[in-house]
């Protein structure tokens, strides 16, 4: 059996293709990220997914099939509860999520947990509610800058965002409340996934944009996953994007932050030119925070064939010991209602130059393949209370 030096593991955030068999539990009833998208847009280029067999996966309107397409493929269902960002990746990794995360979309968060927060900052808190970055800033940014009150709201995910003006607030300052928020949400009736630090700049409605430090305070993992096995062995678990935050650093032994998808993108395959062994975890966060929960499919049709053409430099680098595994951690169809992430099954694509045999394998019932096949890959044992098995065995 084939083994690779290097595994580069590249998630398309939210790049679903297709409801999963109990999507209407959760309130999606026929979606489809993909499909969807491509039935959107008058034309969708993408020739390296293509050539991939993205579309033998899942039918595409504007994309053909390959009659010999380089990689194997295969649909991925979740077998943890939710569909939001952690579940989906901790699930990548090995763990089985039974309860999801609290989210507070239609209520905004307690007035007990706010005045806490204003207690403890020593400043007021406006918002309060389900909201788009773009949004909350047109809404409150300029209230911020006057008075110094602070804006905290929330999304369809299981987060509580504080946006901070990087001079009339200061970073620091933001950081040490998103802190703070991060401790006093530990209760479990307050338990959110993730704290989020949104700086931005700007003077007036219509002019603020946000800035790239922003910065994730995650839960822990609630066991090990196969990040700290690879960690544990000595090798190399390198992450590009929102991946060391989505882990709280565990299991991670070298940390690049993005500023876009395309940056990350770009920082991947310049990692590709450097000598080591182990994993390369890459998340691409834009497909999801820019196109699918803006319900913009035009928007996200144009972010999918940006990473196409860095998917092209990034193959030609690869060397035959090599693995690339392109996959997604749940669902945002931009043409379904509301804003929230949909339930859906994943794709689940890899390449290795040295390669001699393509074609599907069929459907798997968990993520948890991925972690489970790169454990296997480098003779490590995936920690206790774990699920999903390798299926390295099929790669020829």
């Amino acid at each position: 059996m084939k083994k690779y030096k290097r595994i580069f593991t590249i998630v398309l955030d939210s790049l679903g293709i297709g409801a999963m068999g109990d999507s209407t539990k959760y309130g999606d009833i026929g979606v489809d990220t993909l499909g969807h998208i491509a039935k959107s847009v008058p034309s969708l280029n993408i020739p390296n997914l293509q050539k991939l067999g993205i579309a033998n996966l899942h039918p595409i309107q504007h994309v053909a099939t390959v009659e010999k397409p380089l990689g194997y493929f295969a649909a991925l269902n979740e077998a943890s509860v939710g569909k939001d960002t952690m579940t989906g990746h901790w699930e990548m990794m090995g763990l089985h999520i039974e309860k999801p995360f609290q989210t507070f979309t239609d209520t905004g968060f307690p007035k007990e947990l706010i005045s806490e927060l204003e207690k403890r900052c020593g400043r007021k808190v406006v918002g309060n509610k389900s909201a788009s970055g773009t949004e909350i800033l047109d809404e409150y940014g300029e209230h911020e800058i006057a008075t110094g009150d602070m804006i905290v709201y929330t999304s369809a995910d299981s987060v509580l965002q504080i946006c901070g003006h990087e001079e009339y607030m200061g970073l620091e300052n933001l950081y040490k409340y998103c802190e703070i928020a991060r401790e006093l949400t530990m209760k479990d009736e307050w338990k959110v996934g993730r704290i989020i630090a949104r700086p931005y700049i700007g003077e007036k409605k219509g002019e603020f944009k946000r800035t790239s430090n922003r910065h994730d305070y995650a839960l822990k993992p609630y066991g090990q996953t196969a990040l700290n096995a690879l960690k544990n062995a000595n090798l190399d678990v390198i992450s590009v994007g929102k991946i060391n935050d989505i882990f709280d650093g565990e299991g991670v032994t070298e940390s690049h932050k993005s500023k876009s998808s395309v940056h990350g993108m770009e920082q991947t395959i310049e990692l590709a030119d450097k000598d080591f062994t182990g994993l390369c975890f890459v998340n691409l966060v834009d497909f999801d925070a820019l196109w699918g929960h803006r319900r913009n499919p035009q928007g996200y049709a144009e972010e999918l064939e940006k990473f196409d053409k860095n998917l092209g430099v990034l193959l030609s680098k690869l060397e035959e010991d090599d693995l690339l595994i392109l996959t997604a951690d749940h669902g945002n169809d931009p043409t379904y209602t509301g804003t929230d992430h949909t339930r859906e099954q994943v794709p689940f694509i890899v390449y290795s130059p040295s390669f001699k045999g393509n074609g599907s394998l069929g459907e798997f019932d968990t993520f948890a393949v991925i972690g489970a096949t790169i454990a296997d890959n480098f003779d490590v044992q995936m920690p206790e209370n774990t699920i999903g098995h390798s299926v390295l065995d099929k790669f020829n």
